[in-house]
């Protein structure tokens, strides 16, 4: 994983750890939707990073020609 997608996913641990200890329903709510947000970026990130992989490997290794 790459520097971005660990960070993204400890801002994720770490809004995960305020919403528990939020004591207001709308702070908790609020950790908790920064939360799913940071976690959809380190999603992103992983599948970006696993097509550009993809893409490296697939000009590396011979076209197959079809007849």
């Amino acid at each position: 994983m790459s520097a971005s997608g660990q960070f993204y996913n400890a801002q994720a641990a770490t809004c995960a750890a305020n919403a528990n200890k939020a004591t207001l329903d709308n702070e908790r709510d609020k950790y908790l939707r920064a939360q799913a947000a940071w976690e959809a970026l380190a999603t992103r990130e992983s599948e970006t990073q696993a097509a550009r992989l993809k893409r490296e490997a697939d000009k590396l290794s011979p076209q197959e020609e079809l007849s």
